[in-house]
């Protein structure tokens, strides 16, 4: 029997068969060395859950149609720039199991790539006068940007809060999920509360999403993402804030120390991960996954009850329920 994931995409079968060329046409270039790059970039692309969004949020409300279709391909062309870019900042030379642009082709290279994509979805809106979708993507990348930009300020002092961690990830993670959600509706639906109130789920999807992600870091096995890979970073998350906030005055001071000295010793990290186990912090962290998933829940069924919406619903309960 297949997996709810796989129902959803055979539900969304059609939508994404067309999708996939109507993306494809979108990375074209006429440069060889790029294109050669974006066909690099397709190859080893990853679930397309945002653009399936897209199409839920648009299927809740109308029938899929070309706006539809310029929706997914503006978030997964801004999803892929990001990615890349994610990338450079962060050194990393892997990606879903593939060589990273940055490692094929160097730091500047990869930077141009992700600014080429950046354009190409900026471009395409324009290009099919869609005002409306520029300007809800072009605030999605000044919050992803400005998420960004916290955590790495954030960083180097080891002084975040629960309040600075929900900004974070509510501006580099859920303002994307946020976006494919109310791209999604607005090109099926004219009404501007509808299209705010889908923003609004997507928020919430995207907050329960990075949550679960955050919860890898202190998984049992290899799950697409390094075991501590957020703690060797010096990323504070979730689980870690909330062990910190409740620790004696000792075990912060030493963890702390760790994570800013000795973050590289893989027997520190799996330190920091026990600590973090035994103060209740994997506990707390699923709670408020789970609240943020339920709101999400609560309002999707408020919507005009279809398909799109029981799969709607599907695919938010596999975004906690996935391995990786």
């Amino acid at each position: 029997m297949p997996s709810p994931f796989d129902q959803i995409k055979n539900y969304l079968d059609p939508e994404l068969r067309q999708y996939e060329s109507h993306f494809k046409d979108a990375m074209k270039s006429k440069v060889p060395l790029l294109d050669k790059i974006t066909h690099y970039i397709i190859k080893s692309k990853g679930k397309q859950m945002r653009p399936m969004f897209v199409f839920l949020s648009a299927r809740i409300f109308g029938n899929t149609n070309p706006d539809t279709y310029t929706a997914a391909s503006m978030v997964e062309l801004l999803h892929t720039a990001t990615l890349v870019h994610d990338d450079v900042v962060d050194e990393s030379y892997q990606r879903r199991g593939f060589f990273s642009i940055n490692a094929l082709w160097k730091n500047k290279v990869a930077v141009l790539v992700g600014d080429y994509l950046f354009s190409q979805g900026m471009h395409i809106a324009l290009d099919t006068g869609q005002y409306k979708m520029l300007h809800i993507v072009s605030k999605a990348v000044k919050a992803m940007a400005e998420g960004e930009l916290l955590q790495l300020e954030k960083a180097r002092r080891l002084d975040i809060k629960e309040e600075i961690y929900f900004d974070i990830i509510r501006k580099k993670t859920a303002s994307l999920i946020a976006a494919s959600c109310s791209l999604g509706a607005s090109s099926t639906s004219s009404d501007e509360d509808t299209i705010e109130f889908m923003r609004q789920i997507g928020e919430n999807i995207g907050m329960s999403f990075q949550i679960k992600d955050d919860l890898f870091d202190y998984g049992d096995e290899n799950v697409g993402k390094p075991l501590g890979i957020d703690i060797k970073e010096k990323k504070m998350t979730l689980p870690l804030i909330y062990a910190l906030n409740n620790a004696s005055f000792w075990d912060r001071r030493r963890i702390i120390f760790i994570i800013k000295n000795q973050s590289k010793d893989e027997n520190k990290v799996r330190e920091v991960i026990d600590f973090v186990k035994a103060s209740d912090g994997i506990p707390f962290t699923i709670e408020k996954m789970n609240e943020y998933k339920n709101k999400a829940l609560a309002m999707i069924q408020t919507l005009p009850q279809n398909e799109a919406n029981t799969y709607l619903q599907e695919l938010v309960e596999y975004v906690i329920a996935r391995e990786k």
